[in-house]
C-alpha cells in the first residue's frame, strides 16, 4: 500500500474539507506516518476516517477529530504542551510537529513503551513520554501553554486546569454519553474561560468516567 498517497487522501478529504485551515496543523497531519502507530495487520486502515483501536480500550483518535482540536488550541511553535492519554504516540508526534516541546502522560506502561519506542525510531526528539496517572497530569512540569486530552472525559479535572500557563489553552471532549463535545478551556490569571465547538463520539480515557454516587 502507499501509505503517502493514502496520507495525502486524507489530508484533502478528512482534514481540509472539515474546517480545517491553520498550516500548522494541516503540515504536521501531512507528515506523521500514522501507520507507525498501528500493529502491522491494522496498518491498511491507518487513514480512514475513524477512531483505530490499539488495545487496552484505547483507541488513535479519528483525524477529524484530532485536527479540529488542535486548531481550537491554536498551537504555536514556541509552546510547551502537555499530552494527556500518550496511547502508542500517534497525537504526540502530531502535537510534537507543531510545538516546542510535549510531555506525554500514560497510564497503561505497555503503551507507554510503545509509545516511546516509536517515537524514537521516528525519530520525534522534543517529546517524552512518562508514565503516571492521566488525571493527575505532570504538575512538576508545568505550567503548560497547551494541554491536549487525547480522548473523552466527563469532566475536565481542576488540577489540569490548573497546570496551564496564563494565557494558555485545554482542549479535549467532554462527554456525558456516546456523543461528547469538544472543549476548549482558557485561562487567565486565576480566572478560566469555557467554550464548546463540535460534536464527536470519541471515546473516554481511562479513569475519567462519570462517576456515580449512591441515591438513597
Amino acid at each position: 500500500m502507499d501509505f503517502a498517497a493514502a496520507r495525502r487522501n486524507m489530508v484533502a478529504s478528512q482534514i481540509k474539507t472539515n474546517r480545517v485551515t491553520d498550516p500548522l496543523v494541516i503540515e504536521a497531519i501531512s507528515e506523521v506516518p500514522r501507520e507507525k502507530f498501528l500493529a502491522p495487520e491494522q496498518r491498511n486502515f491507518a487513514y480512514v476516517d475513524d477512531d483505530l483501536p490499539i488495545g487496552k480500550g484505547r483507541v488513535i483518535m479519528e483525524p477529524m477529530v484530532l485536527a479540529r482540536l488542535l486548531q481550537l488550541a491554536d498551537v504555536q511553535t514556541s509552546d510547551n504542551a502537555l499530552l494527556i492519554g500518550a496511547g502508542t504516540g500517534y497525537s504526540t508526534a502530531v502535537l510534537a510537529r507543531m510545538a516546542s516541546s510535549v510531555v506525554a502522560v500514560e497510564s497503561d506502561p505497555d503503551l507507554a513503551a510503545r509509545a516511546s519506542k516509536i517515537l524514537t525510531e521516528l525519530p520525534v526528539d522534543n517529546a517524552a513520554v512518562v508514565s503516571g496517572d492521566l488525571a493527575r497530569g505532570k504538575p512538576e512540569q508545568g505550567p503548560f501553554d497547551v494541554i491536549f486530552i487525547n480522548g473523552a472525559v466527563a469532566t475536565i479535572p481542576d488540577g489540569l486546569k490548573n497546570q496551564l500557563a496564563d494565557g494558555g489553552r485545554l482542549v479535549g471532549i467532554v462527554a456525558d454519553g456516546p456523543m461528547g463535545r469538544a472543549t476548549l478551556v482558557t485561562r487567565s490569571g486565576n480566572a478560566f474561560g469555557h467554550r464548546t465547538e463540535f460534536d464527536a463520539a470519541t471515546p473516554i480515557l481511562p479513569g475519567f468516567q462519570k462517576q456515580t454516587g449512591f441515591v438513597f
